[in-house]
């Protein structure tokens, strides 16, 4: 089974764990859509949306020395928008009613995140038996994107972000 058709079973389960929920995106980090269950929308504008807020989140996490990026939620009148890590190379993004419990869609939303980096993972490593599979048949999009990750997160074009190498962080106490 593709990763494709696996990735838009779980954003179907989440639609249905979280009624609230409006629409929901899975994507790779440099924009291409993988699956969506996101009726009234343009799939390919939001995961363009989504790779840019994407550099800008990383460059936010890195510049305060937060650790590697988790999530982002924004709220706007009407709604949220919220985005998920989904591994090194996917990104879950969830549309939601004002009204929804935050607390849940960020529950749920962290859960869907994990299962869609493992179903991106296996589709990587194929299957544990050797075999290509739907891999040898269709390639799938994840391994088309480029691997030149030289220009620095967040200009044009978006590339797979590497998570930066961890600063130390000053001893408190002052000179020992």
């Amino acid at each position: 089974m593709a990763v494709e058709t696996d990735v838009l079973a779980e954003l179907q389960r989440l639609r249905n764990r979280i009624p609230q929920l409006t629409g929901s995106l899975a994507a790779t980090v440099d924009g291409l859509v993988l699956a969506q269950d996101a009726p009234g929308t343009e799939p390919e504008g939001l995961a363009a949306l989504t790779a840019a807020v994407l550099g800008v989140a990383y460059r936010m996490t890195d510049a305060t020395e937060r650790g590697d990026f988790r999530e982002l939620l924004v709220r706007g009148a009407d709604g949220y928008v919220a985005t998920y890590a989904a591994g090194p190379t996917a990104v879950l993004t969830l549309l939601a009613e004002g009204r929804v419990n935050v607390g849940r869609l960020h529950l749920e939303g962290r859960r869907s995140g994990v299962r869609i980096a493992d179903l991106v993972a296996a589709a990587r490593t194929g299957p544990e038996t050797g075999r290509q599979g739907d891999r040898a048949r269709k390639p799938d999009r994840l391994l088309t994107a480029s691997a030149d990750t030289s220009r620095p997160i967040g200009t044009l074009p978006v590339r797979t972000p590497q998570p930066p190498p961890r600063r130390p962080r000053p001893q408190a106490g002052g000179n020992r």
